[in-house]
């Protein structure tokens, strides 16, 4: 076992943890994101109770948060599995947090932040296919879902390592579980779309 796994697994797990959508909203409203709209601390929920530009900023630290214990570990040591391990830890911190309660999100910011740095082109083409589902159908919850499900093969298709691959397939496994709840409503058809209040 690498030495070094264990310490940037627990520095991706703890930045993973800082849950800046609860943080924005308490600090910018006084109001506890938890018990607002679906209670998710993601971008979606933070921008439905503060407007676009608190839902920005809690997407771009989410995804800043999964982007730099990936990029410090890959620039302090060159093995793969060390950055990789750093990345998952940091979804898992997101989505497990140690400053909630272990209650957090659904780790599609944060994923993307992790996978921009290991496989930024893939990652891109996935962003394509959330941007273009949520452009088609206006449901948020579909377009993560569908990006989540096509990124392990687009890591292939783009020549990436099988073992990238495989650590997408099980956060995009995760992603699903997180999501479970979006995934009853859109069959009952009673997910609610993107601009107008409600679950997400």
């Amino acid at each position: 076992m690498n030495p070094s796994l264990l310490p940037w697994a627990l520095l991706g797990y703890l930045l993973g943890s800082i849950p800046f959508g609860y943080l924005i909203t308490r600090l910018v409203a006084g109001r506890d994101i938890r018990r607002e709209g679906s209670g998710n601390i993601g971008a979606t929920n933070v921008s439905r109770a503060l407007g676009w530009k608190g839902g920005v900023a809690t997407m771009v630290l989410d995804v800043a948060k999964g982007a730099a214990p990936v990029a410090l570990a890959a620039h302090f040591d060159p093995h793969p599995l060390v950055a990789g391990a750093a990345g998952l830890a940091a979804v898992l911190g997101h989505c497990y947090p140690l400053f909630l309660g272990f209650r957090g999100g659904k780790a599609v910011a944060t994923s993307l932040g992790v996978f921009l740095v290991l496989a930024p082109l893939p990652c891109l083409a996935a962003a394509g296919v959330f941007v273009l589902t949520i452009a088609l159908t206006r449901y948020v919850s579909l377009g993560s879902l569908l990006a989540a499900a096509a990124f392990p093969f687009l890591l292939l298709l783009f020549g990436k390592p099988e073992a990238t691959a495989v650590m997408a397939a099980c956060i995009a496994g995760l992603i699903v579980w997180r999501h479970r709840e979006n995934i009853g409503r859109l069959v009952r058809g009673e997910e609610r779309k993107f601009g107008r209040k409600g679950r997400s």
